[in-house]
């Protein structure tokens, strides 16, 4: 089935997140209390929030997007290339911008969305940050109505459970697993808010972005058996 689908066809994402402000004082004592509220099975009463927020970019209540990057392949006279573009700035231009990519270029019935535990992290996350920012769902996004095989996404992580719900596998696990060049050669998604807030090195987080969505790209080449790409192949726009 994988083997069916016209790689050009795919657009790859991948997001990266911080906590929406630098530390936990900056929010009014209401969000304060739904924060502790929100995360009080995780903390499970050993943590405080404010020794927790460090962590609340991973809900889209309490974070917000400061890069998306995106990939597509191409082939021009039997040459293939990967190229890979990112947002980021302001989050409401990322996202606004984002969904200009999905409008304009991957808006057909055949473009498909790809990432790697996108159905659970990336595709809500974006989603629900337009909600916050006034962005309009762009049809790729708008799931409404839709039953699951019309859903217009396709995960790595997915496809690697076989039907075992209980798995989480990372993607550092699986390009490891699979022979393919590490993304986490830098930093982790642990570290994006210290970089952004405290080295703010935004360049640096872009990189570590576009290098997961080189590694998802790869994956699914495994999975079609085809020839992982090489660096000459990869092109930044």
């Amino acid at each position: 089935m994988l083997e069916k689908i016209r790689l050009e066809n795919v657009l790859f994402i991948d997001i990266e997140t911080v906590p929406e402000h630098e530390n936990y004082f900056q929010l009014d004592h209401e969000t304060q209390d739904l924060f502790a509220q929100k995360t009080a099975y995780q903390r499970k009463g050993e943590i405080e929030a404010e020794d927790f927020y460090d962590r609340a970019g991973i809900w889209a209540e309490f974070g917000k997007i400061v890069c998306i990057s995106a990939g597509f392949f191409t082939f021009r006279n039997d040459v293939r290339h990967f190229r890979v573009t990112s947002f980021f700035g302001e989050e409401e231009k990322i996202l606004r911008d984002f969904s200009n990519l999905l409008n304009n270029h991957f808006g057909q019935p055949q473009h498909i969305l790809c990432g790697h535990n996108a159905k659970e992290f990336d595709i809500p996350y974006i989603a629900r940050r337009m909600i916050i920012n006034g962005v309009p769902l762009p049809g790729k996004l708008n799931l409404f109505g839709k039953k699951p095989w019309e859903v217009p996404h396709l995960d790595t992580m997915e496809l690697w459970k076989f039907g075992d719900y209980k798995s989480f596998t990372s993607l550092k696990l699986l390009t490891k697993i699979l022979g393919i060049p590490s993304p986490k050669d830098d930093i982790d998604g642990s570290e994006v808010a210290h970089v952004y807030y405290i080295a703010k090195d935004i360049d640096r987080i872009v990189t570590y972005c576009e290098k997961d969505v080189v590694a998802t790209a790869q994956i699914l080449l495994r999975f079609r058996r085809e020839e992982l790409l090489v660096d000459d192949e990869v092109v930044h726009v």
